[in-house]
């Protein structure tokens, strides 16, 4: 599939509504954490399991969704997932206390879990090679956009109308872009469905482990997401404190900064497939990193500015790292895709929530340090050991020109 193809960019936008739909629904309860321990009266730590028990569900889930659209096919999970995680969100919203509030969190997890490996997979299946870095990047985009818009558009509602209110809306923004996934997305041309036993699913996830590179790529994802969902958990405490002392709603607001996302993810796909993914990678992470270390300003300008930065360079980084894995694998794709994001979401909840003890025991300075500490790993695992597999990668594509 061509970029230039019509049913490139109808594609393209079914993504990037499932993408939208499914990252609004499962982010858009991080600027409510402080609402969420004012209201059931928990600690900062504890709120954050509203968001660390989503994607630890959905690490878990991804391996069970990639191996059934390995039979089922890529669309028939993605519409079933944008719908199920629409639904679940809407029902958050009527929670009587924080313990069932945190089971519907895990439910939220397991719907959300068919669409980003199984959307990784046909993207890679069905895109053709010199535009894969470009596709994956828009549709990174797409999760990005949702991730603001969830996060910006509960900020306003609570403040307004409560929390749960807000909740109500992303939902029923989810069932309107579930409708549009089911009607749009084209049907796969180049998939073949594989029948594998429980035994096949297995040895596929061994031999990408076993793999020279990909265990590292998915070493980066652990840090990239860790660390990004650190920052963003803890922000909205930082900055409700004094002396900022800002509302949910301006809060809220900073998370327009994810458009900035929307541009990394784009651009720097595109450099990858021009540059090498190497290069591209430790130069986003190493933007990342810059970023972190702004926020430790006591400007909220300087502050906003270091999150638009580190924003950038974690999408840019992610970007790269996920179209290498697609291009990388060259069988059993939603497997290694399955792999990828498994680490990309455990990052987010075990170090998410890791964040939040370091947070109340060293302030945000502290917590500042330690990610930009984690972050120097993923920067020195691409500068040296991700090198043999680049110019073999790149090697490999100059042959297939």
């Amino acid at each position: 599939m061509l970029v230039t193809s019509p049913r490139y960019w109808l594609a393209s936008f079914a993504l990037f509504l499932a993408g939208f739909a499914t990252f609004a629904g499962l982010y858009d309860v991080q600027p409510l954490l402080p609402a969420f321990a004012a209201q059931f009266g928990v600690s900062p730590a504890t709120a954050s399991l509203v968001l660390s028990v989503s994607t630890v569900m959905l690490a878990v889930s991804l391996f069970a969704a990639g191996s059934i659209s390995e039979t089922l096919g890529r669309k028939l999970p993605m519409v079933v997932s944008v719908f199920g995680s629409a639904a679940v969100t809407v029902a958050c919203a009527f929670v009587p206390n924080f313990a069932t509030l945190l089971g519907l969190r895990v439910l939220e997890g397991i719907a959300i879990s068919g669409v980003p490996a199984v959307a990784m997979a046909y993207i890679s299946e069905e895109v053709a090679p010199e535009a894969l870095g470009f596709s994956m990047g828009l549709y990174i985009a797409g999760t990005a956009i949702g991730g603001m818009s969830g996060r910006f558009l509960v900020g306003f509602v609570a403040d307004a109308h409560g929390w749960r209110a807000a909740l109500v809306a992303v939902g029923a923004l989810g069932l309107v872009c579930a409708i549009g996934v089911l009607a749009l997305l084209p049907p796969s041309r180049a998939f073949v469905p594989q029948k594998q036993s429980l035994r096949g699913h297995v040895a596929a996830y061994h031999a990408h482990v076993r793999d020279a590179g990909l265990p590292w790529l998915y070493a980066t994802s652990f840090i990239i997401m860790g660390a990004f969902v650190t920052i963003y958990n803890y922000l909205g405490f930082h900055l409700a404190a004094p002396p900022f002392a800002l509302s949910q709603s301006a809060i809220g607001a900073i998370f327009i900064v994810y458009l900035v996302g929307v541009a990394a993810s784009a651009i720097m796909g595109r450099l990858a497939d021009r540059y090498g993914r190497r290069n591209v990678l430790w130069i986003s992470e190493g933007i990342f990193v810059a970023g972190v270390l702004a926020t430790l300003s006591r400007d909220l300008v300087t502050i906003v500015a270091g999150m638009a930065i580190l924003t950038f360079g974690f999408f840019g980084a992610h970007s790269v790292a996920s179209s290498w894995v697609g291009r990388r694998a060259n069988v059993n794709r939603a497997h290694a895709t399955a792999l990828y994001l498994f680490a990309y979401y455990i990052g987010s909840s075990v170090v998410g929530s890791l964040g939040g003890i370091v947070y109340s025991a060293a302030g945000w300075n502290g917590l500042v340090y330690a990610v930009a500490a984690l972050l120097t790993i993923a920067l020195l695992i691409a500068i040296a050991v991700l090198r043999p597999m680049s110019a073999r990668a790149e090697s490999s594509d100059s042959r297939q020109a």
